[in-house]
């Protein structure tokens, strides 16, 4: 499938493979300009999966001349399970759904099915990848670069959740030792996870050079996505800007 970007000057190229896991198939969508040779980047999901706005970002970065590729993170209990905003309003229910969904995730899975990912797709032979994720996918965007701190050098965490907890392998707990370049977004006013929450991450990565910390006032969890009730339109548009600066830097 072709797409024209909204300007009508970006040709953008889009399908969505299967790969075998040995968990079941997994989805993965894959959007890049039409020319070669663009940067890859690996985008995780956040806990709605995949749906209507996964799509349209992806879309936004591939105009930006990379190629996105997004794992469906929930491929072990069905094909791109994904709840969007109307239907959650229709069905109270799917809440629930979703969070029982977000607890199945654990951090080696989704590791080992990124290999299986880079391996097929031949991602690994690239000299240098990055990385975005949303939410829980931030969680992801902080393990895939401190266990492949060679490969992936560049990373973007907007609205990140689960990067503290009382595990012995938490986050927080290893994070001075970050190598890549990373961006992370925060929404001064997220009450699903809260600036306090993150504060022990925050003080271990703040003194690293190639790390940049935004607060956004005003702005809650989940403040990407346009047409959502959490929606921060200058979180947003700054938190892009800032991505699309740290890949142009660390991987062109």
């Amino acid at each position: 499938m072709t797409y024209v970007d909204s300007m009508g000057n970006i040709e953008i190229l889009e399908e969505i493979f299967d790969i075998d896991t040995g968990d079941g198939s997994m989805a993965v969508i894959r959007k890049r300009p039409v020319d070669d040779g663009a940067p890859a980047i690996i985008m995780f999901h956040d806990g709605p999966g995949i749906r209507g706005a996964t799509h349209v970002f992806a879309r936004q970065l591939a105009a930006a001349g990379y190629e996105v590729l997004v794992p469906d993170l929930y491929h072990r209990h069905g094909r791109m399970i994904g709840f969007e905003l109307h239907e959650r309003e229709a069905d109270p229910t799917l809440v629930n759904q979703l969070w029982e969904l977000v607890a199945t995730l654990e951090d080696d899975a989704i590791q080992e099915d990124l290999e299986l990912l880079l391996s097929t797709t031949g991602l690994d032979q690239r000299p240098v990848l990055g990385t975005i994720g949303f939410c829980l996918g931030a969680r992801a965007v902080f393990r895939t670069m401190m266990r492949r701190p060679g490969l992936f050098v560049a990373g973007s965490m907007w609205h990140p959740s689960f990067l503290c907890d009382d595990k012995l392998d938490s986050p927080d707990r290893s994070a001075a030792g970050l190598e890549g370049a990373l961006f992370i977004g925060i929404g001064a006013e997220d009450q699903m996870q809260p600036l306090s929450g993150h504060r022990p991450f925050l003080d271990a990565v703040s003194h690293l050079p190639s790390v940049d910390i935004q607060v956004y006032p005003g702005a809650d969890h989940g403040y990407t996505w346009e047409g959502w009730p959490n929606y921060h339109g200058p979180a947003a548009s700054d938190s892009f800007d800032r991505t699309v600066r740290l890949f142009a830097e660390q991987l062109r």
